[in-house]
């Protein structure tokens, strides 16, 4: 798996989504670098699908980053999944909490309820090989900006970083969305935890996410008006105002 580090300061590991890799998270991680230390895992799969072991379920996931946490030999840095970045986060955070200090989770609720078109995209993409740029893919990527985008640098720039994961691994990761549930173990968490929700989601809306914080202990929940699931890319500016303040209340909590 690739690791990338940039900036300096309390380390921030960013957890990328179902797909995309850890570059649809540039934007956002060049800014918070400007006072972190932020470190994007890869995921498994996304650079070499036919060679990677096969993942049956999305722990195995959780497994591999807090792998990665142990190898830089992070101390209990604070951990923010994006999507289903954030559903690897959440299962950290319940099945090793000491592995982390804070959890921001953007894009995720508790147990994942899959939508019709999230469950129309798998079935395409588990059984038709597409071309790099399919029209109908397409369309559901561009559900993520949660209204009709218009064309431009930012639509095509996130249309190509999707199309860089494998269709057969962007399928495979919604099949395991189906059996995500952490609802049962979120009396786990004991760390400072910000929610962050796009207003116009329309993969996992807002008052799921608002749900996802009500459950677990002490959460904090912000509602990022206008943005759609891609908060993290089109809000970024904001997404990383609300971390720095997490940041400092999670530094506060170990002092």
């Amino acid at each position: 798996m690739d690791v990338v580090e940039m900036g300096r300061g309390e380390p921030l590991v960013l957890v990328p989504g179902l797909a995309g890799n850890w570059r649809l998270l540039i934007p956002l991680a060049r800014h918070l670098a400007r006072r972190n230390r932020i470190i994007l895992p890869g995921l498994r799969g996304d650079r070499f699908p036919l060679g990677a072991p096969w993942v049956g379920e999305l722990g195995e996931y959780a497994r591999d980053l807090a792998g990665v946490i142990g190898q830089l030999g992070l101390e209990r840095p604070t951990v923010f999944g994006v999507s289903f970045g954030g559903a690897i986060a959440l299962e950290l955070a319940v099945e090793q909490p000491h592995r982390l200090g804070g959890l921001i989770v953007q894009g995720m609720e508790a147990r994942f309820r899959m939508t019709q078109g999230a469950a129309i995209a798998r079935r395409v993409l588990e059984r038709f090989p597409l071309p790099s740029d399919n029209r109908f893919v397409n369309q559901f990527f561009n559900l993520l900006h949660g209204c009709r985008p218009e064309p431009g640098p930012l639509v095509d720039f996130v249309v190509e970083r999707c199309w860089e994961t494998d269709q057969s691994v962007i399928a495979r990761r919604i099949a395991l969305l189906e059996s995500f549930d952490v609802s049962g173990r979120l009396w786990r968490i004991d760390v400072p935890t910000l929610v962050l929700a796009g207003s116009r989601d329309v993969i996992v809306p807002a008052s799921r996410q608002r749900a996802l914080a009500s459950a677990i202990p002490g959460a904090r929940f912000e509602e990022l008006e206008g943005a759609g699931h891609i908060g993290f890319l089109t809000h970024y500016r904001e997404i990383a105002r609300h971390v720095r303040r997490m940041m400092a209340r999670v530094n506060h909590s170990h002092c």
